[in-house]
């Protein structure tokens, strides 16, 4: 018994051990780097399907191809027996694989029906394909035969039979007439499965003599026809109605069994009259809802994918108006072969266990074979490591040599299944198939896989490691995966680093390195709203986000989960969405997708469209009273905006038709109102919704309702009186509206009468008018007036009276006691007595003063205007010293009276205005002439002139200033004794007995130099070009000829500029009270901006800075916002390139003793090179160098303006010590000694007798050589500049 314990022990342990070498199964990685160097046996990759029905028209292709280390070799059998093909010359194998290619050109194609396989074999094993049957497709014609036509007799049931030949494979079928159009088919006639047509019951339209059944045979692409079929359908007894009844399947049961994973199709037909409708149902469950469809007219049944739960009793029914028959079909289902699993390839290592498994099904139960390399394992050599059962091969102790391929063969009466699966006995050394130092990036919180694919065999072990961790990685945070990937579950930055994967076995040990980079999440921090927009409006859709910034964003956005419509409205930014001229279409859920390459984040928001509200509907009026009535109705759709109120507006038809008129109001909760009505009104109402967009069409119209007349229940409103005429009165109202006229016939009874006295009341009946002219009335009399509104059924309640005046006529006396009181050389006061009353004739409106200036030149008359309460007035703003006319009216609503008789009076002197004009000339070293004209107003006689003057220096102070005092009839003045070089401001004012008027000024320059005077003037700003010695500064007036008087407004004047060595100086006037002063310059025809510098209230300022051209400049004033309020006119400054100020040092003797010193000491050296060279000898100074080799000191070469060796033998070679580069070229070397080093370019030389060659600038064989880049002439200047 212990011995039987102990076997069944060692069995499960070996079972075990087996299942586990089952489960973890070498796998070959599908690398080519690594499947290059890899034994393995065949494996077909391709091959023809098992049933090949082939075209006799075209040649026969078999395919078969298949890999293997070494490529495999191929060869073929034929109904079981090998098939030479290199006997055959119609039979040709393509290159590198096992394909055949037969030309059946001239052949039969039936010569090559058979059974074909195919083998591909190399040194380990041999793969082999599946039986592919081969069949030439066939499509034979009809046979001949002889068709009575048939006749019935209508209502009677029929059947054409097709009966087509049976071709390979079989034919599509389908009917036609003679036209080739196919005949039509319904629940009535239809064509069943084996391609019959069949009649649930004939009628006379079904007479015809073109019923031709056709027959299409897929592979050839022909198309038999069968004789055509004649019908006649008599009615001389007709059949009547009856119960249905099964023309197919014929009685009540009936059987069908179809293959797993086939179509089903099960068909009923029936005749009948009327026609029987057929229906379907299974007894024992619901059919299924995804995989059945319904055909020909509901009489076929198709299940597709049929699986063994489709088994059971299909019951058909047909019914019609006689009755119902039912059929029922018992379907079997039956399986060929099919895998559970698949016997999978097998990689061993020498000494391993495995287990090859073969796991089929089928119904009824499939047999399974097994052979090895094509041969049954029967027949196959014995091998003790391997066991046969009955689906799997057992393999223990495997050994070198043992590779093969094995075939598993299961078959049932349905078909077979062929699978090749090699076992592949390997001793390969750990490999490392992931990439070294491969980076992962991962995002925070998330999972991380770091890969470590291996191979080797046996298969190797992994473990991990983390760089400055000795210990492998395991526990909670670190899972790792049976094929070697290491799992870090939530991720974070601690985690970011070097990691290191070890895979070993017993041959050997592999290690590779990767990187994981541990990043931050993406995160839309600001997400898109919920938006409400109208239509045509716009909105927008933000979308903020925060993401790694070692990782590029893509922005994304989708409508409704789609894409954005592709229209030029959808405006996408990097972090927005901008959609303009909202429309219906755009309503839907906007989301915004934040991707990158590791991580994504989204929001969403829905854009609704805001629309006036669809107007109301189903108006109805109910409560009809004489004077009111109840209106009801349906409100529309708000379009997402609430509505707010509901206008209601009524139309009188019989008044006023067409025209709508609101009535009134309610709120938009509301679907009722109460109308109070007008009599005599025929009225028709509608609705209009109002929501925050606007206002929704109009209903339709209500039905009319007209109320009775009544009398007028108010008079006309806005009743006046006055007269437009001295003797009318016009009487005027607003007309009553047809609403308030209340009845037929509306007139409007006109009554006045004059107040004072005891008048009696006149009156009028007026229709259709809203005015009466009452005429004959004395002139400006107080009335009072009444209108009342009258219609046939009575008058409106008496009106209130109204006073009025009848028409004005003009004054007809002018103001008494005019007289005028002169206060000062501008103002003057007018005083006069109030007119008499009586003679205004009207209401007195005020009074006007007309004065004018007795001068010849100006003839305008001027008109002061006074309330009718005043008796003086003030004339302010005269001219002095002139003499005034005036006279004094009255003037009412008709308009003026006569003028009072004219006056006169004189106004006294005042201070004269500035004088016309200022202007500088004959400026000399210490002198000028002012010139000036008089003023144009002089305001009494002039007593003289007072000019005064002062310097400015270069700060913009004002020096002392000096007075001069001149006579009246003097226009000029010539001033001595001033600086030279200086500015000066002149001020010039005329004066008379009452005093000095405004000053008008002027600035300049002292002209330095003497010599400019004789040159011609130069323009504002600019040199002139031909002066040798242009002297600074070079100042001119930019002011035309007459200076600028100071303007009544604040502003600028007598803006000046002038150029010198450190720049343009600005100065002007400026009468402002904004302080806050700017110098703006551009250069002009330029587009820059205008650069702006403050000049913090000065009237002077120095631009610097400028380089030579010309400039536009002007003085602006701002207010405290910066906004311009002043500015000046703009200048035109011209700045001349001013030459740089250079000593001329080849005049200054130091230099030309330097340069005698030089030459001195050159000829001494030439002289002692060539008493040296024709003695062949060497300087005794490079002996000594030679002999104490001093690094320090090298060798001039002649290349450089150096020291070198000379030889008498080699007097074109290189000398020694210097470097001739490849081009011919001789480079200089660096020398501490070397007259070079008082160059500018080191490019001074000796040539091969000791002359110096080039200028002393070191620039002139420098030029030479470069094109003469520069053309500037050598001089001593140029030479001195080298050297200092």
């Amino acid at each position: 018994m212990e011995s039987i314990l102990q076997c069944v022990l060692h069995v499960s342990i070996t079972v075990l051990l087996l299942l586990g070498h089952m489960i973890t199964a070498l796998e070959v990685p599908l690398d080519p780097k690594l499947l290059e160097g890899l034994p393995q046996p065949p494996t077909i990759t391709h091959q023809s399907p098992k049933d090949y029905i082939v075209d006799p028209r075209e040649n026969i292709v078999v395919h078969c191809e298949a890999k293997g280390k070494p490529h495999p070799s191929f060869s073929w059998t034929r109904n079981g027996t090998h098939f030479d093909i290199d006997k055959d010359p119609k039979v040709m194998k393509k290159a590198g694989a096992g394909t055949l290619v037969i030309d059946i050109s001239g052949e039969k194609a039936e010569a090559y029906e058979g059974v074909y396989q195919c083998t591909a074999r190399n040194e380990h094993g041999a793969a082999v394909s599946n039986n592919i049957v081969i069949r030439q497709s066939r499509s034979p014609l009809w046979a001949k035969e002889r068709i009575e036509p048939i006749v019935a007799q209508e209502g009677v049931s029929l059947v054409l039979q097709c009966r087509p030949p049976a071709g390979l494979p079989p034919p599509i079928i389908f009917w036609m007439d003679n036209n080739f159009l196919r005949l039509p088919q319904n629940s009535r006639v239809s064509q069943a499965l084996n391609g019959d047509l069949y009649f649930s019951n004939v009628r006379a339209e079904d007479t015809r003599s073109d019923y031709i059944c056709y027959a299409r045979f897929p592979h050839t692409q022909t198309i038999q026809q069968k004789q055509p079929i004649t019908v006649r359908v008599l009615n001389d007894s007709p059949s009547g109605e009856r119960r249905p009844t099964f023309l197919v399947p014929s009685g009540a049961s009936s059987s069908a069994m179809v293959l797993r994973g086939d179509v089903l199709q099960l068909e009923c037909i029936a005749e009948g009259l009327p026609t029987p409708e057929i229906s379907w149902r299974k007894d024992s469950g619901d059919l299924p809802m995804n995989r059945t469809t319904l055909h020909n007219f509901q009489k076929t049944l198709m299940i597709s994918d049929v699986t063994e739960a489709d088994a059971g009793d299909y019951r058909c029914m047909a019914s019609n108006s006689q009755g119902a028959v039912y059929h029922i079909i018992t379907v079997t289902v039956k399986a060929a072969p099919y895998w559970i699993r698949t016997p999978k390839n097998l990689i061993l290592a020498p000494k391993e266990n495995g287990v090859l498994s073969c796991l089929p099904s089928g119904n009824p139960k499939p047999t399974i074979s097994w052979s090895m390399n094509g041969i049954p394992i029967e027949n196959s050599p014995r091998d003790p490591s391997r066991k046969v059962e009955e689906d799997s091969i057992i393999f223990s102790d495997v050994q070198p040599g043992s590779s093969a391929v094995y075939q598993c063969n299961t078959s049932n009466e349905f078909g077979y299944l062929l699978a090749n699966a090699f076992v592949n006995v390997l001793a390969e050394p750990p490999r490392v198939l992931t990439r070294p130092n491969k980076v992962y990036p991962v995002i925070t919180n998330g999972p991380a896989l770091l890969d470590c694919a291996t191979f080797g065999s046996p298969i190797p072990k992994i473990t991990w490691f983390k760089e400055g961790q000795n210990s492998v990685l395991d526990g909670d945070d670190y899972e790792q995966h049976k094929n070697g990937t290491l799992e870090i579950h939530t991720a974070q930055k601690a985690d970011s680093g070097k990691y290191t994967c070890v895979a070993m076995n017993s041959l050997g040990k592999k290690e590779n390195h990767v990187y994981l980079e541990v990043k931050e999440p993406t995160r839309i921090l600001k997400q898109p709203e919920y938006k409400v927009v109208q239509r045509n409006g716009n909105v927008l859709f933000e979308c903020k986000v925060k993401h790694d910034p070692s990782l590029i964003p893509t922005m994304t956005w989708l409508k409704n989960d789609g894409e954005l419509p592709d229209d030029e409205r959808f405006v996408v930014d990097m972090d927005s969405l901008t959609i303009y001229n909202v429309t219906e279409g755009d309503e839907g859920t906007y989301t915004c997708i934040m991707n990158t390459t590791l991580d994504q984040d989204t929001a969403s928001a829905k854009l609704t469209l805001m629309d006036q509200p669809d107007p109301p509907t189903d108006l109805e009026m109910t409560e009809l009273q004489a004077r009111s009535v109840q209106l009801t109705w349906v409100p529309g759709s708000d379009n997402n905006s609430p509505i707010q109120r509901f206008i209601i507006q009524y139309e009188d038809v019989l008044h006023q038709q067409g025209v709508w008129h609101n009535l009134t109001e309610v709120p938009g909760t509301k679907t009722t109102a109460h109308l109070e009505l007008s009599p005599y009104v025929l009225y028709t109402f509608r609705v209009l919704a109002v929501n925050e967009v606007g206002f929704s069409q109009p209903s339709y119209p209500s039905a009319r309702y007209q109320t009775e007349p009544a009398v007028p229940e108010e008079n006309p409103s806005e009743v006046d009186a006055a007269g437009n005429e001295h003797d009318n009165l016009v009487i005027s109202w607003k007309a009553l509206t047809s609403l308030q006229s209340n009845g037929p016939g509306l007139q409007y009874k006109v009554s006045w009468r004059q107040t004072d006295g005891d008048k009696d009341w006149e009156s009028v009946s007026v229709a259709n008018v809203s005015k009466y002219v009452v005429s004959g009335t004395p002139t400006y009399v107080k009335y009072e007036v009444k209108v009342q509104a009258v219609n046939d059924y009575g008058s409106a309640p008496e009106p209130n009276a109204i006073r009025g005046f009848s028409g004005e006529d003009l004054p007809m006396a002018p103001p008494e006691a005019v007289q005028v009181l002169v206060e000062n050389s501008t103002l003057a006061e007018v005083q006069w007595d109030p007119i008499n009353p009586q003679m205004v004739r009207g209401w007195l409106k005020g009074y006007k003063v007309y004065y004018w200036k007795e001068d010849p030149q100006i003839e305008e008359q001027k008109v002061l205007t006074f309330g009718r309460n005043k008796t003086q007035g003030k004339l302010a703003g005269l001219q002095p010293y002139s003499l005034y006319t005036f006279n004094v009216r009255a003037f009412n609503g008709k308009g003026e009276g006569p003028p009072s008789p004219n006056q006169q009076f004189n106004t006294p002197e005042g201070v004269p205005g500035p004088p016309a004009s200022l202007r500088i000339t004959n400026p000399s070293l210490d002198s000028l002439t002012v010139e000036w004209g008089p003023p144009v107003e002089l305001n009494g006689q002039l007593t003289g002139y007072t000019l005064r003057y002062q310097p400015i220096n270069s700060t913009n102070e004002l020096g002392p200033l000096e007075e001069v005092s001149l006579p009246a009839n003097k226009t000029s003045c010539t001033l001595h004794s001033l600086k030279y070089s200086t500015r000066y401001k002149f001020y010039l004012n005329a004066n008379t007995v009452k005093g000095a008027g405004p000053a008008v000024t002027e600035e300049t320059v002292i002209i330095m130099d003497e010599d400019l005077m004789h040159h011609p003037a130069v323009d504002v700003g600019k040199g002139h070009t031909e002066l040798p010695h242009p002297v600074y500064p070079i100042t001119q007036s930019l002011r035309p000829p007459f200076p600028k008087v100071r303007p009544t407004s604040p502003g600028f004047g007598n803006v000046s500029s002038s150029v010198g060595e450190d720049g343009a100086v600005l100065s002007w006037e400026y009468w402002g009270l904004d302080k806050n002063l700017f110098v703006e310059y551009t250069v002009e025809n330029s587009k820059e901006e205008w650069t702006k510098e403050s000049v913090n209230g000065s009237q002077t300022y120095l631009l610097k800075g400028l380089k030579p051209g010309t400039y536009k400049v002007r003085v602006v004033a701002k207010d405290h916002t910066g906004v311009t309020v002043h500015s000046s006119q703009e200048l035109s400054i011209t700045v001349p390139v001013i030459p740089s100020q250079q000593v001329d040092i080849a005049t200054q003797g130091w230099f030309i003793g330097l340069m005698c010193a030089i030459a001195l000491l050159i000829l001494v050296l030439l002289i002692a090179c060539f008493i040296k060279r024709n003695k062949g000898g060497k300087y005794p100074v490079k002996e000594k160098e030679d002999a104490h080799a001093d690094p320090e000191i090298q060798p001039m070469k002649d290349d450089d303006g150096t020291f070198g060796e000379y030889s008498d033998t080699e007097d074109h070679k290189p000398l020694k010590g210097s470097r001739t580069p490849s081009n011919g070229t001789v480079k200089k070397d660096d020398s501490d000694d070397s007259l070079v080093d008082y160059g500018e370019g080191g490019e001074g030389q000796f040539n091969e007798d000791g002359s110096f060659i080039g200028q002393y600038s070191g620039k002139k064989e420098r030029d030479t050589a470069e094109g003469n880049e520069s053309s500037e002439a050598p001089s001593p200047v140029n030479a001195m500049n080298s050297f200092v």
